[in-house]
């Protein structure tokens, strides 16, 4: 039976001990990514011994309020980055409390309170995302033309795979569902200020030709469908573009 030296044994318990750590600590100190809603109060962690920084997506910070204590060494400072609108928070060692909070208004007019606990971990950034913002680049997206002329630009954006500026995209993990000989499968899911956009695959799993037809797979909402191939031969498959009003709902 093999046996360690209670040298080597403890050495390698450092060593364990030691990158246990270190992976913890890298694990602390990821970027953070908040979503918030004006007037809504943001969680997050803030560096004890060096700076953390707070970025706005689509938006940059105009001013920031907090109390000060008085005392300088009992007291946590936020600087406003002019540039890029970014906001800097640093933490003195002697500070007291565990937790920090503050309350920032953007440039786009959104309050936000940011209550963030003090830990022992290195930089760190936060990045913070408000839906509306996005919802409000759809919505001008979708104003360029007529709604029905929109929704044949978001089946063209769609079918050459192009992002849409303030569109949510969701890739879809659900399997596919049987219906007849036919197999139909959610890949994408597109949403928007007021349209929303399916991207389905369909294949035939049948032993006899198929053809396709856009009242076939289009929900009485619809504005705009496209079939690619709408002849399915037995063992084929076709993609298919639907466009609809978004009604908010999950589906």
């Amino acid at each position: 039976m093999a046996c360690q030296s209670p040298r080597r044994s403890h050495h390698a318990a450092l060593c364990s001990a030691a990158l246990f750590a270190l992976c913890a600590t890298s694990a602390k100190a990821a970027d953070q990514f908040r979503q918030a809603a004006d007037g809504s109060s943001i969680e997050c962690a803030v560096s004890a011994r060096e700076l953390t920084r707070f970025a706005l997506i689509d938006d940059q910070f105009a001013s920031v309020s907090k109390i000060s204590s008085g005392t300088p060494y009992n007291d946590f400072a936020v600087t406003n980055e002019p540039l890029r609108g970014d906001v800097y928070v640093s933490v003195p060692e002697t500070f007291a409390a565990r937790a920090i909070s503050f309350f920032a208004t953007t440039r786009k007019g959104y309050v936000y309170k940011l209550a963030c606990k003090i830990e022992p971990i290195p930089a760190v950034q936060v990045f913070i995302a408000n839906p509306a913002i996005a919802q409000s680049k759809a919505a001008d997206w979708e104003r360029e033309t007529p709604l029905s002329t929109s929704a044949v630009r978001l089946i063209q954006a769609m079918a050459n795979d192009r992002a849409v500026e303030g569109f949510e995209v969701r890739q879809s993990a659900n399997p596919p569902a049987r219906v007849g000989d036919l197999e139909v499968q959610l890949i994408a899911d597109y949403r928007g200020a007021s349209l929303a956009g399916k991207v389905i695959r369909i294949a035939n799993r049948g032993a006899t030709q198929v053809t396709l037809a856009e009242r076939d797979i289009a929900p009485a909402d619809t504005l705009a469908v496209t079939i690619v191939n709408p002849v399915l031969g037995p063992g084929s498959s076709t993609t298919a573009f639907i466009v609809g009003t978004n009604g908010g709902s999950e589906q």
